[in-house]
């Protein structure tokens, strides 16, 4: 039994990325600009203290975070309504938009 749970968890992470991997980071940046950006910025970093800065963050947890959101399996007070707006296609293309930003860290002396 062990071993079927397991098979299945690893069908949906492979069919879970794929969905990710098949976005299209241009339809994202359209998404981004007229829902995410007012908090989280179009270049992903947050413009509202409260929010966190999505740029370079990682395509399957983004997808994994607005998909809870919209189930009501994670829960906050704006982004639960928003999430219920966006289509699968517009979460896996705005997660594909923030996650294709690069970011460059820099160490203090």
């Amino acid at each position: 039994m062990k071993s079927l749970a397991a098979f299945a968890a690893l069908i949906a992470a492979v069919f879970g990325a794929a969905t990710a991997f098949a976005a299209d980071p241009a339809a994202g940046k359209k998404v981004a600009q007229g829902t995410c950006a007012v908090c989280h910025g179009l270049d992903g970093i947050a413009k509202n203290p409260d929010a966190p800065h999505l740029a370079a963050e990682n395509v399957e947890y983004l997808l994994r975070q607005l998909k809870a959101f919209k189930s009501g399996e994670r829960k906050h007070e704006q982004m639960s309504i928003i999430a219920q707006g966006l289509s699968d296609d517009d979460m896996a293309n705005a997660s594909a938009w923030y996650s294709s930003i690069k970011i460059k860290a820099e160490m203090p002396q």
